[in-house]
């Protein structure tokens, strides 16, 4: 089985405590695939040709996020850091991405997951373990990762997209 994503990954030099709480408590996902936030999910990637025209010729500057404290989901089993503003710019960019494909994307609320539900569980002691950590409060995304996975293996960059206003 083959899956695609557009995908938002953190720069390590910006996130070397969240790659440590997802290497810690939620191997698996490290293993999986790097921190990051999902920016167009596999069944919105419908036009693949139409994709990847729209992302050669975005002009759009550099995305710098802000995030707020972490939060559990999935009845506690998960952890994730919401992004707490710029949320319109991140919608914009999607609607950019997706012209021609899908003309009115649904909205969904930019993330980085420390704790996937699928593959870990937090109990109340991680989760204030998590807390203790000094999490980023923004982080700035220079590139756009085309990635893809393959029957459930790690997932893999395809092409890569420079966020840039001056094209």
């Amino acid at each position: 089985m083959q899956r695609f994503q557009l995908t938002l990954f953190t720069d390590k030099n910006q996130s070397t405590d969240i790659e440590e709480i997802r290497k810690k408590y939620n191997p698996l996902q490290h293993k999986l695939i790097d921190s990051h936030i999902t920016l167009c999910r596999e069944d919105e990637l419908l036009d693949l040709n139409q994709l990847k025209i729209n992302l050669q010729n975005l002009k759009f500057k550099p995305l710098k996020l802000q995030f707020g404290s972490p939060l559990r989901f999935s009845d506690g089993k998960g952890v994730y850091l919401p992004v707490s503003d710029e949320v319109e710019s991140f919608h914009t960019l999607r609607k950019s991405i997706l012209k021609g494909i899908i003309d009115y994307p649904r909205e969904h609320e930019p993330h980085l997951t420390l704790m996937h539900p699928r593959n870990s569980t937090c109990t109340d002691k991680i989760f204030q373990e998590i807390k203790d950590f000094s999490l980023p409060t923004y982080l700035i995304f220079q590139k756009i990762s085309l990635i893809q996975q393959l029957n459930g293996e790690r997932w893999s960059i395809i092409e890569e997209f420079v966020l840039n206003s001056n094209r």
